[in-house]
């Protein structure tokens, strides 16, 4: 594995853009609540405007730790969460939008659990979500035999303009979806060449097709033949902490693919691609491990993932939650898709961002000079030898 960087021309000698002057010139923020998926995200900054210690400061009473760069054309703030669920998310995000008032849209990005079945495609991990709206399904009415789930936090809530809507509209369209695809396996790539430059401990690669594994919805994940999880509703943590290996899992109940199975013909560069679905994501302050309950909401409220951050983020900023599935939110989930997922999810934001049109209001990272860029930057190209 090499990497080569662009011709000097065109890579080592980039424009010097002009640093914004104030907090007011950032009408975009990304948020995540794990730090594996704030390092994917700020692989894919091209410069930061704080590298030199002089900040932008914070409003009185506001908690938050940010970091300042540009992203394209586009000044972005950036934050991680102290902790993941939605009061944690709601918390930072009331500061966020205190401090940053010229704040248009917030980026919820990382990791999430996938529904495997989204109509009649079929879902893979390192694939990405965007959300078109949000279910409370930990919020809502127990009857007997049932739990309602809180009505959606509908897409048109707490937005002053449409260009969320607008913006998600165009990648629904055929030509939309193909200009997103292209742009993300191309921002995935910098991403994990970047992470193999800066020596990252999370290089963010891809982890095959084979560790993709899908067990039948209402097969669980327990110790095989053991006392410890005779009863059907037994629960041991032990097997809990255990991978499927480990578990003895029987691969007689793993689900057949054929978009998995057609990976195995594939380069890794190719492979690693991920498919990109637009719909409503389900949000709670409890992690989705059953199967069965997956699917069962899933179809009650035509739900494409579950996570634990959008409702909270949703009530307070007009916001995209981009997530990357990293398991079936099902009791075999594990973390070893975690950090490609982080990568997915980070690179179909950039790609976003590349459509996405700023207001006249602020000012915008404008060229200034031309400068010499040192070895390595962002512009460097993975290639697979």
């Amino acid at each position: 594995m090499s990497f080569s960087s662009s011709s000097p021309s065109s890579a080592d000698t980039e424009a010097a853009y002009r640093r914004p002057s104030h907090r007011k010139d950032f009408e975009i923020a990304i948020i995540c609540a794990l730090p594996l998926e704030y390092d994917a995200a700020t692989l894919l900054v091209d410069e930061f405007w704080d590298e030199d210690g002089r900040q932008y400061g914070r409003t009185s009473g506001d908690a938050n730790t940010y970091r300042n760069g540009r992203i394209g054309m586009h000044n972005v703030v950036l934050m991680l969460l102290p902790n993941m669920g939605k009061a944690a998310v709601a918390g930072s995000a009331a500061s966020l939008r205190t401090s940053y008032s010229s704040l248009k849209v917030a980026f919820l990005v990382g990791v999430c659990g996938g529904v495997p079945f989204i109509g009649s495609q079929e879902a893979l991990l390192g694939d990405v979500v965007i959300g078109e709206a949000i279910v409370q399904y930990g919020f809502g009415r127990q009857y007997p035999g049932d739990f309602v789930p809180k009505g959606t936090v509908d897409a048109t809530q707490n937005m002053p303009n449409k260009d969320i809507r607008t913006l998600l509209a165009y990648y629904k369209s055929e030509m939309g979806m193909e200009d997103l695809r292209k742009s993300t396996a191309k921002h995935l790539r910098v991403l994990q060449g970047m992470a193999e430059v800066r020596r990252y401990r999370r290089r963010y690669r891809y982890p095959g097709f084979t560790e993709d594994e899908l067990f039948v919805a209402v097969y669980r994940h327990r110790h095989q033949n053991q006392p410890c999880c005779d009863g059907p509703e037994t629960f041991c943590d032990q097997a809990a902490r255990s991978s499927c290996a480990e578990a003895g899992c029987d691969e007689e109940q793993l689900v057949s693919r054929q978009r998995l199975e057609a990976k195995r013909c594939l380069e890794v560069e190719e492979a690693q691609c991920p498919e990109i679905y637009i719909g409503r994501i389900a949000s709670a302050d409890t992690v989705m491990k059953s199967g069965v309950h997956r699917d069962q909401i899933a179809k009650q409220h035509n739900i494409i993932a579950f996570e634990m951050e959008g409702a909270g983020l949703w009530d307070e900023a007009p916001c995209i939650v981009v997530k990357g599935i990293c398991d079936y939110a099902d009791s075999h989930k594990n973390k070893i898709w975690q950090p490609f997922a982080a990568a997915t999810a980070a690179a179909v934001v950039k790609a976003m961002l590349e459509r996405y049109a700023s207001t006249d209001d602020v000012e915008l990272p404008t060229p200034i000079t031309s400068k010499m860029k040192s070895f390595p930057n962002y512009r460097m190209i993975l290639t697979l030898e």
